[in-house]
């Protein structure tokens, strides 16, 4: 019988998002929940403070689809963008936080895959404030919905595979996913100018243990393309797509990838999530609670705090060097 307990102690969370004022942190786990911590009372706590287990717990959680996986998050304005399996829902914050009326306020329903029945996963979303867009990265497809009225503006099709996820830079989109191919998107035109094939490079390229071609997360800014997966997380120049450096961490799967700053975070199957210069240098190893960590989040202000979450019910809060506290979903 798997009961409660077994069911957090053997949860696994795949996807954060901040709160609009920062003090609140929701993450979304594999049985169709979303648990809301009050981040600011266990980062902004005093030295003389002596922070309770409550703390460290959930302030309120939120049964979405029961045992429906919650594989992104996203806050988009006033509300907090739920993708699970088929369908995008938005919760307002402000009930969220007051714990009142917390029912979704509106929903997107996803087209099933073609030719089958099977609901589409939305793995991954990001919001573009120039435009009001949702872009949805889900079978091999990626959705692109006008926020205001949740109609959907276009499809981009090119990939063969799943989607794993999204950035975005300007008027350019880039994706990865299980066909191993990141795109880069033109958003005026909706089509794909040119593509980038880590695995081929023999480079990237692991053989013990062969972990194939998929492209766990992308990243980049105005000068470089971030990208790992099966193949090394590797940096390429964006204008002439040639490879600039290549990260020699101990991982065996990239699943967080980022340019913060001057700065690389990664993490991933591995005992550490990694903070790095474009160069390799390794600035801070932090250890993980997590086998394999799925998702990273960070915010500057109103304070500075990264949080790693991925195959444990156990939330890791960093200060970019270090593990601080741990949030628990149990």
């Amino acid at each position: 019988m798997v009961n409660k307990l077994n069911k957090n102690f053997y949860n696994t969370v795949l996807c954060q998002a901040f709160s609009p004022c920062g003090n609140y942190l929701a993450v979304g786990d594999i049985y169709g929940v979303v648990s809301i911590f009050h981040l600011s009372r266990v980062v902004q706590a005093d030295n003389e403070s002596i922070i309770t287990k409550e703390q460290l717990l959930p302030k309120y959680q939120i049964e979405v689809k029961k045992d429906y996986q919650i594989n992104s998050l996203l806050t988009a304005k006033s509300h907090l963008l739920i993708g699970s399996v088929g369908t995008i829902y938005a919760y307002v914050w402000k009930n969220i936080r007051s714990s009142k009326n917390v029912t979704a306020a509106w929903s997107i329903d996803i087209p099933n895959k073609k030719d089958t029945f099977e609901r589409t996963e939305v793995n991954c979303m990001l919001h573009s404030e120039k435009t009001d867009f949702i872009y949805a990265a889900c079978d091999k497809n990626i959705y692109i919905y006008d926020l205001e009225s949740r109609i959907a503006v276009k499809v981009l099709e090119n990939h063969t595979d799943y989607l794993h996820s999204l950035y975005i830079n300007g008027n350019d989109l880039i994706s990865g996913g299980e066909d191993g191919i990141v795109n880069i998107w033109d958003l005026r035109l909706h089509k794909v100018s040119n593509k980038i094939e880590p695995y081929k490079d023999e480079k990237l390229a692991r053989t013990e243990p062969h972990l194939g071609k998929w492209i766990g997360a992308v990243g980049g800014n105005e000068d470089y393309i971030l990208c790992g997966g099966g193949p090394r997380l590797s940096l390429w120049h964006y204008r002439f797509l040639s490879n600039f450096t290549i990260f020699p961490i101990e991982d065996t799967g990239i699943h967080v990838a980022e340019i913060y700053q001057d700065r690389i975070l990664a993490g991933g199957r591995s005992k550490f999530f990694y903070q790095m210069s474009f160069s390799a240098e390794v600035i801070s190893e932090i250890p993980t609670t997590a086998v394999t960590t799925y998702s990273a989040a960070h915010q500057d202000e109103p304070f500075k705090v990264l949080t790693l979450a991925g195959s444990s019910g156990k939330i890791d809060v960093c200060n970019f060097m270090y593990k601080n506290q741990q949030l628990s979903l149990y």
